[in-house]
């Protein structure tokens, strides 16, 4: 996203994210964050996001910029879903979201633009009740990898959701009003298209 223009300076490797800021016409830069995720025991998953994405803009950040971070949690009976460790933890994951409502939660904070912002956004998911063939095709497709949660709605994981109560930006990995929203506020010569 090239020249003089203003950008926001994306503290993040998804190409999700990156897909959701190209849709939404946001002149970025991606840089690969600088911190290491901890969570820490006791912490509601609202702060626990909040924290992480605060994290990753600070590990990048200089003066003079404005630097996005943001972090996604899957969660369901007050229970953290994060990225699973392989096959059987997907499949686990995946039996016990089926035909259940969790909650997809992103933390998103905004460094440079005259104060610091950290906000978070919560999304329902409520997923059809999943046969056992159904799991077992989807672990195949491995597209759960890197996933919270282990599915990707954008995907061939939309074939396991029923219905979406909220910010369907927010399941795919960045909460697209809130930044929005937050750019108006805050930045709004990066809303501004060509």
């Amino acid at each position: 996203m090239g020249g003089a223009q203003a950008r926001l300076i994306l503290a993040s490797t998804s190409p999700q994210r990156r897909a959701i800021l190209e849709q939404l016409q946001i002149p970025f830069k991606a840089t690969a964050p600088q911190y290491v995720e901890a969570d820490v025991p006791g912490l509601a998953a609202a702060e626990l996001v909040r924290l992480h994405a605060e994290g990753k803009a600070r590990s990048v950040h200089a003066e003079g910029q404005l630097t996005l971070g943001v972090d996604t949690a899957v969660i369901l009976d007050a229970r953290l879903y994060g990225k699973p460790e392989g096959r059987e933890d997907t499949e686990r994951m995946l039996h016990e979201l089926s035909g259940r409502t969790h909650t997809v939660v992103s933390g998103v904070c905004l460094l440079g633009a005259g104060e610091d912002v950290v906000a978070h956004e919560l999304t329902d998911v409520t997923f059809r009740l999943l046969s056992a063939e159904t799991v077992a095709t989807y672990v195949e497709s491995r597209e759960w990898q890197g996933r919270a949660g282990a599915y990707a709605i954008q995907g061939l994981g939309g074939r396991l959701v029923e219905r979406i109560d909220g910010d369907y930006l927010n399941v795919v990995g960045l909460p697209g009003a809130l930044l929005v929203s937050l750019l108006e506020r805050h930045a709004p010569n990066l809303l501004q298209t060509a």
